[in-house]
């Protein structure tokens, strides 16, 4: 799908690094690790973002019964590599109906999983209660994963949100009653690990979700606008 980078964290045109600056420019946030153009789900966009990325391409796998593959996104420039990643799967809820999953794993700051479980970022931290114990655990590759929920998200969703392999796990489902999946201990496999299970990959129709995240608020009493 063609486009131009933009704002993880708010959606935003970006200026490319030039003259002024040598980092991708949002005029409101300031530097970012731009997102990249949403692709649409197919195994060969998938691959394009597991070989640049630096950081987890997270997926349930195998997927749940009925449950497709149903877009992928990143940030990040060909300098760098990919700081974030989205996948995006779909499939039938666990009241009925059909549900939705977006799994984020990226660096402190980038923010891209905030915009997406629409709240203020750039990081969870602030909204998780860590001294609690943890509301989900997952598998991420064959490690227990203990995640949080993750509170003042929208009451569309749930959100949840933790560690893993050193970098931020967002978990966000469509509608709020589908992160009753999350209790089922999902097993997430990083698709940089998957090799040749990647093409069995079941593909569906490219969510809206990952094309209209709101704009999260700022965040109070910083600097970060």
């Amino acid at each position: 799908m063609r486009g131009e980078p933009s704002c993880p964290k708010c959606g935003g045109r970006v200026r490319a690094p030039g003259l002024f600056a040598d980092a991708w420019q949002c005029s409101v946030h300031g530097q970012v690790h731009p997102m990249q153009p949403v692709i649409p789900p197919s195994v060969e966009g998938l691959g394009v973002v597991v070989h640049r990325t630096q950081v987890p391409v997270w997926m349930p796998w195998p997927l749940p019964v009925g449950w497709l593959f149903t877009g992928v996104a990143s940030a990040g420039d060909d300098r760098s590599g990919g700081r974030a990643s989205a996948v995006a799967c779909a499939g039938p809820g666990p009241l009925g109906g059909m549900g939705e999953l977006l799994l984020v794993a990226e660096e402190i700051g980038v923010g891209l999983g905030a915009r997406y479980a629409g709240i203020d970022g750039p990081d969870p931290g602030l909204h998780l209660d860590i001294d609690s114990a943890p509301d989900a655990k997952v598998h991420a590759a064959g490690r227990p994963t203990p995640l949080w929920h993750v509170r003042n998200a929208p009451e569309d969703r749930a959100v949840f949100a933790g560690e893993a392999r050193g970098l931020w796990l967002w978990a966000i489902l469509w509608p709020e009653q589908s992160g009753l999946l999350m209790y089922d201990e999902l097993v997430l496999t990083d698709l940089r690990d998957a090799g040749g299970e990647v093409d069995l990959v079941p593909c569906g129709a490219l969510t809206p979700r990952l094309l209209t995240a709101p704009e999260a608020p700022p965040r109070q009493g910083t600097g970060e606008r």
